[in-house]
């Protein structure tokens, strides 16, 4: 069996080395360590491999810093796809159809939940190129139904409008 620091290779241990010594001592440092790890990431996650290590190298146990990195929804411990588009299940969205705009975009992009629970929702299409994830809540609540897309705020969004921002990043890899 691998030990943590055997399974990442040296260029990552010596950037996950340098955010954990930049960030010592610092209040919320293990929360600054994983967003920095993860921004790092080509695919923007966490392998479970990362977390050990830096479990190991902060001294900090491994549970506790997998409890971190599954509570707050900024961390991905799964491969993100290229886009990210993330659909508000918050109530005003909820009424002016986010979960038909959540149905619609599955169906577009040829995911199924697998049986995950529609309120919290993280899928990526079999090519890698899109995640979908549903949230709480954006506070955009003026502008329901809010669907984020690729960190960019989009308001009073319907299927016409998603279906062409989703043609435009299409567009972006031709």
């Amino acid at each position: 069996m691998h030990t943590s620091s055997e399974a990442l290779d040296i260029g990552e241990r010596t950037f996950i080395d340098q955010v954990i010594a930049g960030r010592a001592g610092h209040p919320g440092a293990l929360l600054g360590v994983l967003e920095a790890v993860q921004d790092h990431n080509r695919r923007k996650y966490l392998p479970l491999e990362v977390l050990r290590y830096i479990a190991a190298k902060t001294g900090t146990p491994l549970s506790r810093v997998y409890s971190v990195a599954t509570f707050y929804s900024l961390f991905n411990l799964d491969p993100q796809g290229d886009h990210t588009i993330t659909i508000c299940s918050g109530t005003a969205c909820h009424i002016l159809g986010s979960r038909n705009l959540l149905q619609s975009l599955r169906l577009d992009l040829g995911v199924d939940t697998d049986g995950a629970e529609e309120d919290r929702v993280r899928l990526t299409t079999a090519d890698g190129r899109f995640t979908i994830r549903t949230v709480a809540c954006f506070g955009q609540c003026t502008l329901a139904p809010v669907v984020e897309v690729d960190h960019r705020i989009c308001g009073h969004v319907n299927e016409r409008t998603l279906q062409r921002e989703i043609r435009t990043l299409e567009g972006e890899r031709e």
